[in-house]
């Protein structure tokens, strides 16, 4: 498959969009190349939004692909439910607007869906997987009452992730399983070399 030259993603919360902006960025893919579209704020569900623009949005990316010319992001929170549960309503909502199943080898789609919210991988990477506190998927940390100053973890966060796409990166022993699923999906977005 050869590289997109434009990635687009599809998000449901400015802190989600804060994340891949710096990790694409990270990634070498300038602000003229990326397009993040937020879920927009007051008008019910992020989570149902970003699903119900999913399939349109990737049918877009399959279409401009024939030319190899499209990545395509999308972040959900798993929030209490499984990141397995959302990856089958992703796939259904393929399924109802009449689009094949989403192929790894063919489509330049990546799903990235944190355990409980972005928060953890935020969390998580921004200490290299190592900290004093272990960072735990059973722990909702968005909205917690730990003082984190989030934005300010963002940039360490998405250098680490780029770090840890590297071919010889080497990955932490406890690496929490929604990011280590992300870590698959991921390379199929971006073009080859970043």
């Amino acid at each position: 498959m050869s590289s997109p030259s434009f990635v687009f993603a599809l998000v449901e919360d400015q802190r989600q969009a804060q994340f891949i902006y710096r990790f694409l960025m990270k990634a070498g893919i300038g602000p003229r190349h990326m397009r993040i579209e937020v879920s927009p704020s007051g008008e019910g569900s992020a989570e149902q939004w970003v699903r119900k623009n999913f399939a349109r949005q990737a049918r877009k990316c399959r279409a401009r692909n024939a030319n190899n010319a499209t990545g395509m992001f999308v972040l959900l929170d798993a929030d209490n439910r499984s990141v397995q549960k959302h990856l089958r309503e992703l796939d259904a909502a393929l399924a109802a607007e009449n689009q094949p199943a989403l192929d790894p080898v063919s489509d330049p789609i990546a799903r990235l869906i944190p355990k409980w919210s972005i928060e953890t991988w935020i969390l998580y990477l921004s200490s290299n997987g190592v900290s004093e506190t272990p960072v735990s998927e059973d722990i909702p940390y968005k909205g917690s009452k730990i003082e984190v100053q989030w934005n300010e973890l963002i940039p360490q966060a998405s250098t680490t992730l780029y770090s840890w796409l590297r071919p010889a990166a080497t990955l932490p022993g406890n690496l929490i399983d929604s990011l280590r699923l992300g870590l698959q999906e991921i390379p199929r977005a971006l073009p080859a070399g970043r």
